[in-house]
């Protein structure tokens, strides 16, 4: 009759289940919500294995012939290297909001006190834990968490397993735009702290004036003060701008990771795929 009643069909597509988790665990792991230190690793684990269940059932991926020998082991670095880079750039979006928190909490004297970020495990002024929320929700209600796990699958059509070491990843047009998403990260993390800051300059200007011409009023107990008051009045005066800022740099990161995947060609044309 021809039917084989034995497990060798079945380990295979194991072994091709389990490899086409590589790439999707480690752009998990890498990127800042899937993979923050508050997310039980069992919820990171399910849904890996469920990413990996609907592209094995709905693509041809195949996995190497042999993942023991030396083609196999290069093709898992391959797949690792592909999934923190798509992680990565999440990453540097995410981190902008922290530096600017960083250099307004500096000016405001909020950076004596810190507490435990969840998601990095690092040390983080009050305010950084602010702007990672504000970041974290705007990022989930415009959905573009479910647009970059959908580049992830994609990524499989624009980097085939078994033959990224040898294809254009590591090229400088790739390694490129993440690098240029980096520099436009402090950019963007200084345009969204300079309005506060420079309100905490003048407050700061005006209190060492009012120290110098009353010079019995204490700078430490005046200045502290007045910089926290002044800071948190600039910060509701430019909320609507940190949104704007904020949604912009959202979007910006799901166009970066598709000009990752696009490499020298226009991302438009991945987004159309």
């Amino acid at each position: 009759m021809g039917m084989d009643f034995g497990f060798g069909p079945l380990e295979a597509e194991f072994w091709r289940w389990m490899f086409l988790m590589t790439r999707i665990g480690a752009a998990l792991m890498a990127a800042p919500f899937f993979g923050a230190g508050n997310v039980p690793p069992q919820v990171r684990l399910m849904v890996t294995a469920a990413m990996a269940l609907l592209i094995a059932t709905y693509s041809k991926v195949a996995a190497p012939a042999d993942l023991m020998s030396m083609a196999g082991f290069l093709a898992i670095i391959g797949e690792v290297a592909v999934g923190l880079m798509l992680g990565f750039v999440l990453q540097f979006a995410f981190a902008t909001p922290q530096i600017a928190a960083e250099l307004i909490g500096g000016g405001m004297g909020l950076s004596l006190a810190s507490a435990i970020d969840p998601q990095s495990g690092a040390h983080s002024p009050a305010l950084g834990q602010y702007f990672s929320v504000v970041m974290t929700l705007i990022f989930l209600a415009m959905g573009c968490h479910l647009q970059w796990l959908a580049l992830v699958v994609k990524s499989y059509e624009a980097f085939p397993p078994g033959q990224v070491l040898g294809s254009a990843i590591l090229a400088p047009s790739h390694l490129g735009v993440v690098l240029g998403f980096a520099s436009t990260m402090f950019a963007t993390a200084v345009m969204m702290a300079l309005p506060v800051t420079l309100a905490l300059l003048l407050v700061q200007v005006l209190a060492g004036l009012l120290s110098r011409s009353a010079p019995s009023l204490n700078l430490f107990s005046l200045g502290l003060p007045a910089g926290i008051i002044g800071g948190l009045a600039a910060l509701l005066a430019t909320a609507p701008m940190l949104g704007d800022r904020i949604t912009d740099l959202a979007a910006q990161a799901i166009t970066q990771t598709t000009q990752v995947m696009a490499g020298p060609e226009p991302a438009g044309q991945v987004m159309a795929n």
